[in-house]
Formats: structure tokens, C-alpha cells, sequence
């Protein structure tokens, strides 16, 4: 089974993700995917990735992947190529996965276990105003997921008492997590970040673990100012309170935190979870499946972090076949702690643009035993009206 196309596909209604199709010549399409700078990471796929795979076999993941890292890491490969190549690589179990008549947990070595525990990023969408909900009662908010069969859940407080950028932010300028390092938080900032957490722990005790995102906005003394604060709450994790770029510093981190410390979903590769892992600055390990490598890194850094007895758990809340590329994944690997999920994703957006829900019930998540991802893009996306679609053939590359 021969390469013959890739098509890249993204909306105006999700500006940020960006769908792989690889066609073969035996008529199935492998789907794959990535989150943020669309265009640019096409670019990759369609000018650089294309030259090494129309044409190939199929088959050859490993492989394939070690030919792109090869290519890009000549020009340093930690951005819009290492998304590109997570995309490849994920539209490439699928392929394999529908040519075997086998999910791709299947192709990996089998489940561990049948179901996994999930957790909510209160994020809003749709029917589920999530993140208006923790920002003005977290308590009923967690009344509601427990009575949904949630039992975790995942709120960034501190975001809101972080430095903010003195700049307008346009809709492609950047997300609305992002923001600059502060050095220094006052206690009543400090009390207001504490707000929603307490609201949680009066309304529903310890029947909810609580994970705290930091998206990297603090620097180590405030970090650990906010963890100590935090630490009378029974708190599951503390993630990305400090960007991951200076390792000896999350060291610290780690060994004076009262929390345990979740990272990092901005590392690329098993070369930069290495070093988390090693150097002990990390007590729980967060890849994302369509930034660092897709599903072939992916497995490898979980493999690593099971040699030292850490968890690991996914990332999502980027697109549907993140959550499903990573559920596969977190079915496989022995050392799968949790899953991210946002409702309002998954009983949302996610079911109009693909061909099959997830199963999620009382709390955990489950697969069926459909061939590769076990879903795929909806024919209808690529005639909306705000499809951007691009291909490549072995003649020409295309756009529409």
C-alpha cells in the first residue's frame, strides 16, 4: 500500500487545527492532525514531508519518521515541523490500523486495560459554559460533573491575577492562555486564586480531584508560593505553573513543591522529556500526542517514563483526534494515570466535524474495537464554505 496524496484541511470555525488525509492507492484515507499555526505547518507537509512519502510504502512508520526528523532537525525541528510530522505520523497507525482490521491499540501491543479514568478542562463550548462556571461558582460546577460521573477536574485560577499583555490580541495573534512571565503576586491575588478551589471543596469535599493549570505564567518563587498555598486542598497536580525551558529550575520545583508537578506539554520529543525525566523535575508527564512526535514518540516517552515509575497522562484540548490518538495510547500504556478531556468538546464540536463519538461513561473513557483510529473526518467538512484545503500529488500541489 503505496503514499499517492496528502490533502491538509482547516476551517475559519477552528483557526487553530488543522487535519491531515494521507490517500493511497489502495482507496483508504489515514487521518491525523495538529493544534495552532495551520498554514504553517501545511507548508511543511506540502513542501518539505511530501518529498519524502508519495510514494512509499505505508508501512514503514518508524522509518518515516526517522527520514522527517532527519530532514527537519537539520534546520532545528521544535515547532511547526515537529507538528507537521505528528500528523504524519498519526494518519500513518490509522492507515495501518484500517489495512489489518485492527485498532491501533491492537497494532501497539494490546490494552492494558479496557477503560480510563478521565478528567473535565472546564473549558466553555456550546451547551457547556464550563469555564464561566468555575470562574463564578466552581462549587456547582462540580456538583454537575459529579453528577455526570466526573470525578476530576482542571481549572487555571491564576490565570486571571497574571500579567496580562498590553496589546490587543487578535483572534490569530494568540490564544487567550498566553501571557508574559510574572515575577510577583500579591496576597490577595493569591486569595482570589484560591476562591474557586475552596468554593470546590466545600460543595462536593474530596469526591473531585482538582488540577491546577498554570499555562507557564509564573517564575519558581511565586510558583512555590502558589503551591504551598494550594497544598491544604489535596490538590492532584500542579501543571505548567513555570515554562519548561530551564530544567534545573523545575528540578527545584519539583523537590520543594508540597503539590506534585505535572509537565509539559510544550517539550518536543523523547530528547526533551529525557531530560524532565532524568533530572527528576516532573512527578507526572504530559506529552501531546500531535506536538512531539505523534504516536510512535509518544509511546517511546511514555516507555521512558515508566522506567522511572512516573505516570504519564494526555493532553487534550486541541482536537478530536488528539483525544482519540491519545486514548489509544492511554489504553496501551501500563503507566496511563488519567485522561484530559473537555466536555463540551466531545459532546460538541468534535461530533460535527467526525464520523464517530467517543465513548465516555461514569467517568471513564472507553474504545471499540474499530480498525485504526476507529473514526475519521466527515466528507461534508471539505465542502464547507470555510474549508482551506490544500493537496499534494508526485505532480503538483494544489489549494482551494
Amino acid at each position: 500500500m503505496k503514499i499517492e496524496k496528502l490533502e491538509t484541511v482547516w476551517l475559519d470555525a477552528h483557526p487553530y487545527n488543522l487535519w491531515l488525509r494521507i490517500h493511497t492507492d489502495e482507496g483508504l484515507i489515514g487521518l491525523g492532525e495538529t493544534y495552532y499555526a495551520p498554514r504553517a505547518v501545511a507548508a511543511i507537509i506540502h513542501d518539505v514531508l511530501s518529498n519524502l512519502l508519495i510514494g512509499q510504502s505505508v508501512f514503514d512508520i518508524e522509518r518515516h519518521w526517522a527520514n522527517m526528523f532527519a530532514t527537519v532537525s537539520f534546520f532545528g525541528y521544535a515547532g511547526a515541523e515537529m507538528r507537521a510530522m505528528s500528523a504524519v505520523d498519526i494518519a500513518l497507525w490509522d492507515l495501518v490500523g484500517q489495512y489489518t482490521g485492527q485498532p491501533i491499540y491492537n497494532m501497539m501491543g494490546g490494552r492494558v486495560r479496557d477503560r480510563i479514568l478521565v478528567y473535565n478542562t472546564c473549558s466553555n463550548w456550546g451547551d457547556y459554559p464550563d469555564y464561566d462556571a468555575w470562574n463564578t461558582d466552581a462549587g456547582k460546577l462540580a456538583e454537575d460533573l459529579l453528577r455526570g460521573g466526573i470525578r476530576a477536574m482542571k481549572i487555571w485560577p491564576f490565570d486571571r491575577v497574571a500579567t496580562q499583555f498590553n496589546m490587543p490580541q487578535g483572534q490569530r495573534v494568540s490564544i487567550g492562555a498566553a501571557g508574559p512571565l510574572a515575577h510577583y503576586i500579591s496576597p490577595a491575588a493569591l486569595r482570589e486564586g484560591l476562591r474557586p478551589v475552596e468554593q470546590i471543596r466545600r460543595a462536593v469535599g474530596d469526591q473531585v480531584e482538582i488540577a491546577i493549570e498554570g499555562h507557564c505564567r509564573w517564575d519558581l518563587p511565586t510558583s512555590l508560593r502558589i503551591a504551598e498555598a494550594l497544598a491544604p486542598y489535596d490538590i492532584l497536580w500542579l501543571e505548567e505553573i513555570m515554562p519548561p525551558d530551564n530544567i534545573d529550575s523545575y528540578a527545584r520545583l519539583a523537590q520543594e513543591s508540597p503539590i506534585k508537578i505535572c509537565a509539559s506539554e510544550r517539550l518536543f520529543t523523547r530528547y526533551g522529556f529525557r531530560e524532565l525525566i532524568e533530572r527528576k523535575a516532573t512527578h507526572i508527564v504530559m506529552p501531546d500526542i500531535v506536538w512531539t512526535g505523534g504516536l510512535t514518540e509518544t509511546r517511546k516517552i511514555a516507555a521512558l517514563a515508566d522506567t522511572h515509575y512516573l505516570p504519564i497522562t494526555t493532553h487534550d484540548t486541541v482536537g478530536p483526534v488528539a483525544l482519540w490518538a491519545g486514548a489509544h495510547l492511554a489504553l496501551h500504556a501500563p503507566n496511563t494515570m488519567i485522561v484530559e478531556t473537555v466536555r463540551g468538546y466531545y459532546l460538541g464540536w468534535y461530533n460535527d466535524v467526525m464520523t464517530e463519538s467517543i465513548t465516555i461513561r461514569d467517568g471513564q473513557l472507553e474504545l471499540s474495537e474499530r480498525p485504526g483510529l476507529g473514526t475519521a473526518l466527515r466528507e461534508e467538512v471539505l465542502r464547507r464554505p470555510d474549508a482551506h484545503i490544500e493537496v499534494t500529488t508526485a505532480r503538483e500541489t494544489t489549494s482551494t
